[in-house]
């Protein structure tokens, strides 16, 4: 009597129609494993159906093989962030965001150099030179951007040059067992030279086009995004022929359908990593990945460090529809994190609300931290702070050296904060309606 009894409840917390389940409220939202049908016994419901809390408690959610489908977002991220960062997922975005730390380590910057806006290693060693041997994931392309924009001190030797932004890769055997899954990784740095500076500062928005069957002109990016990710390289030095749109998506499809022919049966995840202008390329690429369905169904995720808002409203909704996840690692005082748009954005109400969805809007889940240290502005954005916080589960630390690639981000950065705080300081109400209107024209892309 007491079997049929938990029988009868255990039936009567499934769906009959789609296969899910539902609990009571007190006890959330769960995830079912197995199909309604005839003769499923109540054993078998409790293995399949069991609260994320739970779950997540239990010993085979403890480890990144057990939950990786949570880390990379299919839930986005429910129950991870508040009210602490789960420790598995903690471990994992500052994993990747050492992972793109890699590409500032491996920048050449030196004008001397024969290998001068490329990459200082060969693919094969690459990860090993900048003290990642163990990162566990083989390099199978490097990545190149050529900015389709003119600065007045620019040499011409670099101008339209495709400038190194990053790599694609894929996880080893040996990690793939950790992972759960065998992951496609592409890592892209930050802003960097003067070219790219001027890219990120062209803010306006213009259809992105990316699909010819289905271009969708109200889906929008900022154009200096735009321009980096679908421009070619004239002079196809280092082997980056072709736009960086096009380099990585030959690599990434051909590294898909590599996976499943080598490795059937197995899971696949594609992660977008980067910080800065390189979030905002991983998420363009996200976006273009899944609108032409090359990601074979496998998850799409973006960890995004530092990064600022990359296209409108229709751009946010179009991700969300396709299954993009995103998960915006964000300190709250990096100005970057509030660029574009920081007037006019998602969160404009009032009299302005109806230009909302003409407005730069952020995509995915925000994973917020907040650091900030007198003296030392440029810390706000700087990676190694970022991957620093995250290990320290987000308490201050001593922020990293700055590193050859990015003394121009940082320096760019502190000065124009620097020269924004004395502004404000010392502004009268009408200087600070003066700046408010000048982020209004940006924001709308009348300049």
């Amino acid at each position: 009597m007491a079997l049929a009894a938990t029988k009868a409840a255990a039936m009567a917390a499934i769906h009959p129609q789609c296969g899910g389940a539902t609990i009571p409220r007190a006890q959330r939202r769960v995830r079912c494993r197995v199909r309604c049908a005839a003769g499923v016994t109540a054993a078998t419901v409790a293995a399949a159906c069991v609260p994320v809390e739970v779950a997540r408690r239990g010993p085979r959610r403890t480890t990144v093989a057990g939950m990786w489908r949570q880390v990379q977002g299919c839930d986005d991220w429910e129950g991870l962030l508040e009210p602490a960062v789960h420790p598995v997922l903690r471990s994992e975005v500052a994993r990747y965001g050492e992972l793109v730390d890699a590409c500032y380590k491996a920048f050449d910057l030196d004008t001397a150099s024969r290998r001068y806006l490329n990459c200082k290693y060969g693919r094969e060693r690459m990860l090993e030179e900048v003290g990642m041997a163990d990162a566990g994931y083989e390099v199978t392309r490097y990545i190149y951007a050529a900015p389709d924009v003119t600065v007045p001190t620019m040499e011409p030797s670099t101008s339209g040059r495709g400038r190194w932004i990053g790599y694609v890769a894929v996880s080893t055997d040996e990690m793939t067992r950790r992972l759960g899954r065998r992951d496609v990784l592409v890592s892209f740095r930050g802003t960097v030279t003067p070219a790219e500076w001027m890219a990120n500062l062209m803010s306006s928005l213009e259809p992105a086009r990316l699909d010819p069957c289905d271009p969708r002109p109200d889906v929008k990016v900022e154009s200096g995004f735009l321009s980096l990710y679908t421009s070619a390289d004239k002079t196809c030095r280092f082997g980056g022929a072709g736009s960086c749109r096009e380099q990585l998506l030959r690599e990434v499809s051909r590294l898909i359908d590599s996976c499943s022919k080598d490795h059937p049966g197995e899971d696949v995840s594609v992660t977008l990593a980067g910080h800065s202008m390189g979030s905002a390329l991983a998420l363009l690429f996200a976006y273009d990945l899944a609108e032409l369905g090359l990601n074979r169904g496998a998850p799409v995720t973006v960890f995004s460090f530092g990064g600022p808002r990359v296209g409108n409203a229709a751009f946010k909704a179009r991700c969300d529809e396709l299954g993009v996840k995103a998960l915006r690692v964000a300190n709250v005082h990096d100005p970057i994190t509030k660029l574009p748009g920081i007037f006019l954005n998602e969160a404009t109400t009032g009299v302005l609300r109806p230009w909302r969805a003409s407005c730069y809007t952020h995509v995915g889940v925000e994973l917020p931290l907040d650091f900030i240290k007198v003296g030392d502005l440029a810390s706000v954005h700087d990676l190694g702070t970022y991957v620093g916080l995250l290990k320290n589960g987000n308490k201050p630390a001593q922020p990293s050296a700055t590193r050859p690639g990015q003394r121009r981000d940082g320096g760019v950065l502190a000065k124009v904060m620097e020269f924004v705080g004395r502004q404000r300081a010392g502004a009268v109400p009408w200087q600070d309606a003066a700046l408010q209107m000048g982020g209004l024209v940006q924001t709308l892309g009348l300049i």
